[in-house]
């Protein structure tokens, strides 16, 4: 048996509809971490979809209770073939965002899987069902094919990555040698372009909090009072202003990092930014002096994500007693997460916005990450992706979004390498989310690829068993 052989197996999965059947199972499971009432449904994703198919690759599994109250279980599963032999560890995560199922179009239903044309509609096609699926496929082709992976394997599935992995780092704390690996090898998020792979060796780093100016009880009538109360929406408008100039460049010195070096901004130049499946890029928005490459993947964004001030749907004539802003900064290495909301409260004050309240969500933080992209596992990762795909990826630094990669370079020691399977037009987060079927079919062909690859004995680094 050979590398092609692994190969065509997988390719014969798919073209026989059993990957679209697989993944319309897993779609099934309304599995909202979002939505406290499917706490039934986050479990049974790992006891019936998930255990039975590893153990019967081999794995044995464990499903563990999460040590934060408020988070899913996780499942560790590990195939352990012989010591001596590299052990990869990969990731997925089973848990979706809230359905918004009064959003999707006409004909589509985010917990039905729905195929139109080289389209497969569903919630979690794209994040993360069908990225952790088409690894557990690859893995099971080469097993076919050759009756044993060549190396040691560990995969860990989390069921609350769409509420900041909650639990997550305790967890991995209390079970490092559980999780002991030499490398992280797992898919999330998009790829640059549909038709060529990515890699991307860690991502940004994102913090969510809430600015709200609240100046008395109740609202005050706007002909009576108006010209006599301070208007907190005004107010509020104004700090915002303060924080970036009319392009969106950030005015915060400590928000703007030092990590754009010419290294990092070599490996960025001529990658791939405009979509034909997304809006198109504002010219004039960002910082002034990068490329759109240098300020999605180099660069720090502020984001306002929502606004409220008064009824928006239904206004009256009066003065309002509060405003809000929820806003997000995505940031990478360079930036020290510890000081993201004190350098924004010395920034305010300084401005004379004392009265504006900053309030972090408690579950809106995720670290910046970076693995260099010389690093001998890149460089493993890349040869083998190019062989398959007789091109080529396309190599990032980092993602443009944020994951927990940080649970694993800062707490496991791992170096990572995220292979994505999804395209940046897939309405990750939205209605009417999908996966694209020749990017499924291409993405299954690489990775039953690499992980032949990594059990032919030429892995760039000794062991840990």
């Amino acid at each position: 048996m050979t590398r092609d052989t692994a190969i065509d197996r997988i390719s014969g999965y798919f073209d026989a509809g059993d990957f679209r059947s697989e993944l319309s199972d897993l779609v099934a499971y309304q599995t909202e971490s979002q939505n406290p009432n499917q706490g039934v449904a986050l479990m049974r994703y790992l006891t019936e979809a998930m255990e039975p198919r590893l153990t019967a690759s081999g794995f044995v599994s464990t499903i563990f209770a999460n040590p934060d109250p408020r988070g899913g279980p996780l499942l560790i599963a590990e195939r352990h073939e012989a010591d001596g032999l590299p052990t990869i560890l990969s990731y997925g995560h089973g848990d979706v965002i809230r359905a918004q199922a009064d959003q999707w179009r006409e004909g589509l239903h985010p917990f039905e899987l729905v195929e139109e044309d080289d389209r497969l509609y569903g919630r979690g096609t794209a994040d993360n069902k069908s990225q952790h699926l088409i690894n557990i496929a690859a893995l099971e082709a080469v097993l076919a094919a050759r009756g044993s992976l060549g190396f040691n394997c560990r995969i860990v599935i989390e069921m609350s990555e769409e509420t900041g992995s909650t639990g997550l780092a305790a967890f991995f704390e209390a079970n490092r040698e559980k999780l002991a690996a030499d490398v992280l090898i797992a898919s999330d998020g998009p790829r640059l372009q549909p038709d060529v792979p990515t890699m991307f060796m860690g991502s940004r780093g994102g913090v969510t909090f809430d600015l709200t100016v609240s100046l008395r009880e109740g609202a005050h009538h706007s002909g009576n009072w108006g010209g006599l109360l301070a208007d907190p929406a005004m107010i509020l408008a104004q700090a915002l202003a303060v924080m970036t100039d009319k392009r969106g460049q950030i005015q915060i010195p400590e928000w703007r990092p030092d990590s754009l070096t010419p290294a990092v901004r070599a490996a960025l130049d001529g990658l791939p930014i405009d979509s034909e499946d997304g809006p198109a890029i504002n010219s004039d928005w960002g910082e002034e002096s990068l490329t759109p490459v240098e300020r999605a993947y180099g660069w720090n964004s502020f984001a306002v994500l929502a606004m409220t001030s008064g009824v928006p749907d239904a206004p009256v004539n009066a003065i309002s007693a509060n405003a809000r802003a929820t806003c997000q900064l995505r940031y990478v290495v360079g930036t020290d997460p510890d000081d993201i909301l004190p350098a924004l409260r010395r920034h305010l004050d300084a401005h004379g916005f004392a009265q504006v309240e900053i309030t972090p969500h408690e579950s809106g933080v995720f670290k910046a990450t970076r693995l260099d992209p010389d690093h001998p596992w890149v460089t493993f990762v890349a040869e083998s992706l190019t062989r398959s795909a007789g091109c080529a990826p396309h190599v990032l630094p980092n993602l443009a979004g944020s994951l927990p990669n940080d649970c694993f370079t800062d707490i496991l020691g791992l170096p990572t390498v995220w292979v994505p399977h999804s395209y940046r037009g897939c309405s990750q987060h939205a209605p009417n989310e999908h996966v694209l079927k020749p990017l499924c079919r291409d993405a299954l062909r690489l990775m039953a690829g690499l992980f032949w690859d990594l059990g032919e004995g030429d892995t760039p680094r000794g062991t840990q068993g």
